[in-house]
């Protein structure tokens, strides 16, 4: 059983965390500094599904390593809407 965690938007990831995850939480985390985002108070959360680690980040977005182990960012506005 692997438990995730939590840290601020800008504070280090987690060790455990792979390397193709932790660049893509720092482009993420680029981006939002570069649009004048306010992160304060916001975090990301670790969980693992089915083993595999999975980062969202407190406004939706989302990474996951695809099957060739790269980091897949998927952004809350770029999801489909429900009807």
């Amino acid at each position: 059983m692997q438990l995730g965690t939590r840290w601020n938007v800008g504070a280090v990831a987690p060790a455990r965390l792979d390397e193709a995850l932790v660049v893509a939480v720092r482009q993420v985390e680029t981006e939002l500094v570069d649009q004048s985002v306010d992160t304060a108070g916001w975090g990301w959360t670790l969980t693992y599904l089915e083993g595999k680690p999975r980062v969202e980040l407190d406004d939706g977005t989302s990474i996951h390593l695809d099957a060739l182990g790269h980091a897949q960012v998927t952004d809350p506005d770029d999801a489909p809407e429900e009807d």
